[in-house]
């Protein structure tokens, strides 16, 4: 039986230990948690209390118990630590150590985007010594957000001057490169590119809208639902498809997988995030019960034998024709006492899987507003007809309910009748 070991053990890698046991691989996570506040140890074969940042030593680990594949998760800090345990223990890395370092920081990325005529977001260049005069000279509403963070760290849309600074002050707050970026914000429609990559070949998985709310004050509007495909997906093909795949070219890119976010400006998808890695949205799910094949299995093949598959894949990012989806049930701060529906939404025709991502007992905190750690419950699934779609995500948001310990449905509105408009 093949070893893997999981670098983090947060809630979200318990989906890795999950799939490695059904591939009859034994599972080993690791990170400086007790078992007590990593969730992935508590359902591996074996857990270790080795930090994911001390290469040595985990290196040492994987000797001493005869690990074959090593795989992070969804954690873009860990993505170089990772490149340096494999290259130091001779394992397979789906990437390099300078394409991960290109990939999480985005004034990087954005660089060679650029270079190869992908559409980004427009930027604005800031005197660090002079922050009241950068102030003056932007256009609003802008983006501020940390170079080299992910999951809606640091992120603040300023409508004026006058909220610049402070938000300037956060981002760099929360930037371990001290580096802030200022962008174009542009409101409206958003969508997620997905890829696979497999010897060379770059696959487009598919693209999904994502649907985001302003359901809270004060803070970024966070994805309540994705839905598959996008009426963007054709001009995608036609006009920024090849262009994307020479940028993949030429960074070197051979294995593993990406996410896109974009916004939507005229019609043309301008990519403002980036993931080398797997994604939280668990969109992998979907391209499985869809499509036939699955990234997440793909990465875990890859770890342990340097190959993502020996499967012929066939990849379409219109879905054989049916319409994948993805509720995101976002939810108040507080502290959890129950979560009710989830049976029920298991049991409706076309559900793929039901996610938790908090537990009763669990507190959303006021800090983690405006983050995706809100998402307190993934479902994902499928229907064969358009009209379905909004439905039976609405269906979805209906039947899933969080209590808190106050009695307080913590539940934010979610997808709306109005999202169908998006869907090709």
């Amino acid at each position: 039986m093949k070893k893997l070991l999981i670098l983090g053990g947060t809630r979200i890698s318990c989906e890795i230990v999950r799939k490695a046991k059904k591939m009859g691989v034994y599972t080993v996570v690791t990170d400086y948690y007790d078992e007590t506040k990593s969730p992935a140890k508590q359902i591996a074969d074996e857990s270790f209390l080795v930090s994911c940042t001390d290469v040595d030593a985990v290196v040492s680990l994987i000797k001493e118990q005869n690990i074959d594949g090593v795989l992070v998760g969804f954690n873009d800090l860990l993505l170089p630590y990772y490149a340096d345990i494999c290259d130091k223990a001779g394992l397979p890395c789906y990437g390099t150590k300078k394409q991960f370092e290109v990939f999480i920081d985005k004034k990087k990325y954005k660089a060679l985007m650029r270079e190869h005529n992908v559409p980004t977001i427009k930027e604005y260049t800031i005197d660090n010594d002079d922050l009241q005069k950068s102030s003056e000279q932007i256009d609003y509403p802008v983006l501020v957000k940390p170079s080299d963070s992910s999951g809606a760290r640091g992120i603040t849309i300023c409508h004026n001057k006058g909220e610049f600074i402070d938000a300037y002050e956060k981002a760099m707050s929360f930037s371990k490169e001290k580096e802030v970026l200022v962008e174009e914000y542009l409101d409206g429609e958003e969508a997620t590119i997905f890829w696979v990559f497999d010897d060379g070949n770059y696959n487009l998985c598919g693209i999904g809208n994502r649907h985001v709310k302003e359901n809270q004050e004060g803070v970024i509007p966070l994805p309540v639902g994705y839905t598959y495909p996008s009426r963007f997906t054709k001009k995608y093909q036609d006009e920024v498809e090849e262009n994307t795949k020479e940028m993949f070219r030429s960074a070197g890119i051979k294995n593993g997988m990406m996410f896109m976010q974009a916004k939507v400006k005229d019609g043309t998808l301008v990519v403002y995030d980036i993931g080398y890695r797997l994604t939280g949205s668990l969109e992998y799910k979907n391209f499985n019960a869809v499509c036939g094949y699955d990234p997440l299995e793909m990465m875990i093949n890859f770890a342990l034998t340097g190959k993502m598959t020996d499967k012929e894949v066939k990849y379409d990012p219109y879905f054989n024709g049916l319409y994948p989806y993805n509720v995101s049930c976002l939810v108040k701060p507080g502290t959890i006492a129950e979560i009710k529906g989830i049976e029920e939404v298991k049991s409706l025709p076309g559900v793929i899987d039901a996610v938790i991502a908090h537990y009763p007992g669990e507190t959303i905190t006021e800090e983690m507003r405006g983050l995706l750690t809100q998402i307190t419950v993934r479902v994902l699934g499928t229907v064969k007809n358009k009209d379905e779609l909004i439905p039976t995500m609405k269906k979805i948001n209906d039947l899933v309910r969080v209590y808190s310990t106050d009695g307080i449905d913590m539940r934010l509105s979610g997808i709306e009748d109005e999202d169908i408009e998006f869907v090709e």
